[in-house]
């Protein structure tokens, strides 16, 4: 007999529409009689292993609606990169509780961790519906035109760039920005949408994939300086050597790595500090500051793609609607049509889960240094409406007196 109880969980890092996508899970699943209870887990799948469930059926429209308009993850997320051996034990917990029908909210790790639960329940012979939600602000799905999260953290690199260029052109040196993307570059990359005169920066675009060789970047920052009188980088914290080797490793003396045994990237200003040192030790130059933007772009109040917006929330609708319509499991993908238009399919999991997307060859220029206009074709749809604009005073010397 049909339970008609959902459960819906977050994982990963916290995006500024996350929230939307739940919030579409939410309405989407109330508006079907079938339907009973709307679970949310605590914490993502941590929750679900400790049943550390709130009642979500239980909430105002209204006030679903204002959380979904709140950045970061409402129900709270979790690093945990479940095994086998824990996703059997999120079954036991779904099993018993008797849901039916389960969302999980993710990137790469969370697109593995629904396909081993729904290969447990289909071996069980339980009627469990798994389906994953698209989010991550890496942009870095497979088969995902783009993933909900991006375009919000693409605006925000593009406007704090923006804003760095401008005072780098008032008070000229090296400015280097470290931008999120272990593997993906496209965060990084969206840099160049700040860009409006020829002489704006970013100057300098690095990701990772592409080698990155001190000595050539030394090379390209001096000639910058030279041409322009000053500098503007941006830098993907993934950055590394032919060998594969993070640049972080190659500088650091000191490293942190997180609960995964990964180098820590994110979260340390280490990168744009070593880089910094780099420039001013052997180049000379004076006048070095570096950003690490870290968290910053995830999450950013004031800064949120209003298509980033819909699609969030779109993205939640259509995996109920693929739930209780589709009678399969699968990952949610965002694909284009048109000159711009979002169109969603129901992938399977197994097309998904556990692989990793990487900027075409098309969106990277031949120096490796700068994105293609294809990419700010690709881009431009997806930053929405009402992108702040940067103006210069126009040049209108007045003759000298003293001819000094």
């Amino acid at each position: 007999m049909s339970t008609g109880k959902i459960l819906v969980a977050q994982g990963g890092g916290p995006t500024a529409v996350i929230n939307q996508s739940l919030v579409g899970v939410v309405l989407e699943a109330r508006r079907h009689h079938g339907i009973q209870r709307v679970y949310g887990a605590r914490h993502g799948v941590r929750g679900i292993v400790g049943e550390d469930f709130v009642d979500l059926t239980q909430e105002t429209s209204h006030n679903l609606e204002l959380v979904a308009n709140t950045p970061a993850a409402a129900l709270g997320s979790t690093r945990d990169k479940p095994d086998l051996a824990y996703c059997q034990e999120m079954f036991k917990v779904l099993r018993a509780h008797g849901i039916e029908h389960f969302f999980n909210i993710g990137g790469n790790d969370s697109s593995d961790t629904i396909r081993i639960v729904a290969d447990e329940a289909r071996k069980a012979g339980y009627p469990l519906r798994c389906i994953h939600i698209p989010k991550t602000i890496d942009n870095d799905l497979v088969l995902n035109d783009h993933t909900p999260g991006f375009p919000s953290a693409a605006r925000f690199v593009a406007q704090a760039f923006a804003g760095a260029n401008l005072d780098n052109a008032a008070l000229p040196g090296v400015y280097i920005g470290v931008v999120m993307g272990r593997h993906a570059g496209f965060l990084t990359a969206a840099s160049a949408l700040g860009k409006k005169f020829d002489d704006d920066g970013p100057h300098l675009i690095y990701l990772p994939e592409r080698v990155f060789e001190i000595d050539r970047f030394l090379l390209d920052v001096k000639a910058t300086m030279e041409r322009y009188g000053r500098c503007v980088v941006a830098v993907s914290e993934g950055i590394h050597d032919a060998t594969g080797t993070p640049m972080l490793v190659k500088l650091a003396k000191d490293l942190e790595r997180d609960a995964h045994g990964n180098v820590q990237l994110s979260g340390t200003g280490a990168l744009a500090d070593l880089l910094c040192e780099e420039i001013k030790a052997k180049l000379g130059i004076k006048r070095v500051r570096g950003d690490t933007f870290g968290y910053l772009q995830r999450s950013f109040v004031g800064c949120v793609s209003d298509v980033d917006q819909r699609e969030a929330r779109e993205v939640g609708e259509k995996a109920v609607q693929y739930a209780l319509w589709g009678n399969r499991d699968g990952s949610v993908a965002i694909q284009r049509s048109g000159t711009y238009a979002a169109d969603y399919a129901l992938l399977p999991l197994e097309a998904v889960a556990g692989k990793t997307r990487t900027m075409e060859d098309a969106f990277i220029t031949a120096s490796g240094t700068d994105v293609t206009d294809a990419f700010r074709l690709y881009l431009r749809p997806l930053l929405g409406s009402g992108m702040p604009d940067a103006f210069r005073l126009r040049p209108n010397p007045v003759e000298k007196v003293l001819n000094r």
